[in-house]
């Protein structure tokens, strides 16, 4: 499906009748710097949420940070790729005349101009930090609601909780904060709060662009950065790493185990030793290139999946913060179901139908098992979950009523 969604989700109810435009909200986000598919899903699925409800979206990327061009894996001083990659998403979604990049190495604005973009703060009545992808400066601070999506929780909060300036600088930016760690203030949770009054959130899809199952494919898949750095965090004497690798490391022999199931990981091993551990554990290895670099070819290799396989990064599962990955959930919506580590988010909603979770090989190796003995029921377990739980007009509407907007 391209081009704007149809019109019951571009400015009309779900009945029909049409809503008026409710205002402006402006996503920042990084779908530009980091062109790959899975974070262009993710910014289209918000756009097109708002859009939904009756808001006027814009999208816009102004943090200045360097881009990056997953062709060569590393940062790049010209941002032509990325700026393609950009225009082609805004262009189909229908927001060819709403969207602005800032190419702060040439301090240009593409898309919009420089001062339709200050303008459009003023605006604004709400600015969304995707991401947290952009530190706010005085043109943003313009618009009165700014709000603050932490996708990737735990990190920041640490950092916060620490007396960080910069992180307090930071996030004294927003007036509103919402979390993907939605079990952050919970007895259970050994994050800190320090005093900001984080609001549980979760990653939103919109269903009808992810298509309806056909067959019973082979191989569980997943698509991951092996080993992240850069945001390891202290708590409470003990260290928690920002990276998943340790994980996927504890279940590397699984696929063994279960020889009549196949796994792929779309990946780039850092090196040798630890492709040949994936292979030797019985994972085939894709290039995630092939996969990340269009929308079109990601959703296809979610949706010929038989269902996600992956773990979490040791930073969200050891602190039970209640996390849950915006690409899990585009699985659930394909009608894959979700093999993954525990992480607290059953608290919110339930797992054991299409969604399951683990803290160990023998927990995993009964889920797979469990999917094997009902395939078709626990496809449509997956989606009827997407529906009940991550629907853009539910999670988006929430976030809305809880601003005031």
């Amino acid at each position: 499906m391209s081009g704007r969604l149809n019109r019951c989700h571009a400015g009309h109810s779900a009945s029909g009748s049409v809503m008026r435009k409710r205002g402006k909200i402006v996503v920042l986000h990084l779908a530009g710097q980091m062109p790959l598919a899975g974070i262009a899903w993710q910014a289209i699925h918000y756009l097109l949420g708002f859009e939904a409800l009756g808001f006027e979206a814009w999208y816009v990327e102004d943090s200045g940070t360097n881009p990056y061009d997953p062709r060569v894996d590393s940062a790049v001083m010209n941002c032509e790729y990325n700026l393609a990659f950009l225009g082609r998403v805004m262009e189909r979604w229908g927001f060819g005349s709403r969207w602005a990049y800032w190419d702060a190495l040439n301090d240009v604005h593409l898309g919009l101009s420089r001062a339709r973009l200050k303008a459009l703060f003023a605006e604004a009545d709400a600015v969304v930090n995707l991401c947290g992808a952009t530190r706010l400066r005085e043109e943003h601070l313009a618009c009165p609601v700014r709000v603050m999506i932490d996708t990737d929780p735990v990190y920041a909060q640490v950092k916060y909780a620490g007396g960080d300036p910069e992180m307090r600088t930071y996030l004294d930016a927003h007036t509103h904060f919402f979390t993907y760690g939605e079990n952050i203030g919970g007895a259970d949770c050994r994050v800190p709060t320090a005093g900001i009054a984080w609001k549980p959130t979760r990653p939103p899809v919109i269903l009808e662009l992810w298509p309806e199952p056909v067959g019973t494919p082979a191989s569980f898949t997943t698509i991951t950065t092996w080993k992240n750095k850069g945001k390891d965090a202290e708590l409470d004497g003990a260290s928690y790493l920002w990276s998943k690798h340790l994980n996927f490391e504890r279940m590397i022999d699984l696929p063994r185990r279960r020889p009549g199931v196949s796994f792929r990981i779309a990946t780039r091993p850092p090196d040798e030793r630890v492709r040949k551990a994936l292979e030797k554990g019985g994972w085939a290895v894709v290039d995630p290139q092939g996969v990340s670099a269009d929308m079109d070819r990601y959703r296809d290799f979610i949706a010929g999946s038989r269902g996600e396989f992956t773990v979490a990064k040791d930073i969200v599962a050891r602190t039970n913060c209640g996390w849950f990955s915006d690409r899990s959930v585009c699985y659930l919506a394909a009608a894959r179901p979700v093999v993954t580590m525990r992480t607290g988010f059953s608290k919110f909603y339930p797992a054991g139908r299409g969604l399951f979770e683990f803290s160990d090989a023998e927990e995993a190796l009964a889920a797979l098992d469990a999917i094997a003995a009902d395939y078709e029921r626990e496809s449509r377990a997956a989606r009827a979950l997407a529906r009940e739980y991550f629907a853009a007009e539910k999670v988006l509407g929430a976030l809305v009523d809880e601003i005031g907007l």
